[in-house]
């Protein structure tokens, strides 16, 4: 197994190609962004960011690399890797983008699981704390401070994107994809983390209703439950936990402060693997 950073980029400003001259990329008409020294390159355009410093924190981004590395989900991490190995062509080698890869953890799984299989990575997220986590950790990807709204990316150029507990942007992912590429996408069930919303929300919301169609220009292949019990062991992994979810901002200081008094908690895993293919 071979795995190798994906080189297809587009300019952000105006999707041309863009290559690689030294220590930055550049496009016919003249656009240049700089190769960090971690090995990430910015392609999030100051104009096309609604804050000063979008997406995950440093200190989230360290709490989510605490808890992924620790194995908390690494039956989710096992799931969306045989399913992303079942998906990729048979011959040649196979280009794979995360969507919203915050620190890297699945995209390393998914390196560590290929086989005898080549691989051409890139994952992308909108934190530059993310990336540059990512970049520490694994040179043998394509790092990139990007926007799932605009994906720095050749059309055409993929065979697989990955959108694990992110924001899926539909029509992106369709330009990307080769004629028959797929998407894998992993969100929360009813009952995901259920017991901890318990403890840090006064009444839990009913489940909203799911949209089981296909997004415009996809067909559906198959959907996934993975479910299993998780044992939080000591205050920190509770604290971590919570630092990668929207809760730790949805809940009040009284649910906080809850959840800060355990020593230990027993949570249900549950989420639903979507495959789509492009149609």
């Amino acid at each position: 197994m071979t795995t190798a950073p994906f080189d297809a980029l587009a300019c952000p400003l105006d999707g041309c190609a863009l290559t690689a001259s030294g220590t930055s990329w550049r496009c016919e008409n003249g656009h240049s962004f700089d190769v960090a020294r971690q090995g990430y390159v910015h392609l999030l355009p100051v104009q096309k960011k609604r804050t000063l410093d979008p997406g995950d924190s440093k200190a989230m981004v360290a709490a989510r690399q605490r808890f992924l590395n620790s194995g908390f989900y690494a039956r989710i991490a096992e799931s969306v890797s045989d399913r992303a190995l079942q998906s990729l062509p048979d011959e040649g080698k196979g280009s794979v983008l995360d969507a919203g890869s915050g620190e890297g953890y699945y995209l390393r799984h998914l390196a560590g699981k290929a086989g005898d299989k080549d691989l051409a990575m890139i994952g992308v997220d909108i934190s530059k704390w993310a990336v540059l986590a990512a970049a520490k950790q694994d040179k043998q990807t394509r790092w990139v401070v990007g926007s799932n709204a605009n994906l720095p990316v050749l059309a055409e150029s993929l065979d697989l994107v990955l959108c694990l507990f992110g924001f899926p942007v539909y029509g992106e992912f369709a330009r990307v994809l080769k004629p028959g590429g797929r998407v894998i996408q992993v969100d929360g069930g009813a009952d995901h983390l259920r017991e901890l919303r318990e403890i840090i929300y006064p009444e839990l919301k009913p489940p909203g209703k799911t949209d089981s169609a296909a997004p415009e220009g996809f067909r559906q292949l198959d959907s996934t439950v993975v479910r299993f019990p998780l044992t939080l062991p000591d205050q920190e992994s509770i604290a971590d936990l919570l630092a990668m979810t929207p809760h730790l901002y949805r809940a009040s200081a009284e649910g906080l402060e809850k959840a800060a008094a355990l020593d230990s908690l027993e949570v249900t895993v549950d989420v639903v693997l979507k495959s789509w293919e492009k149609s």
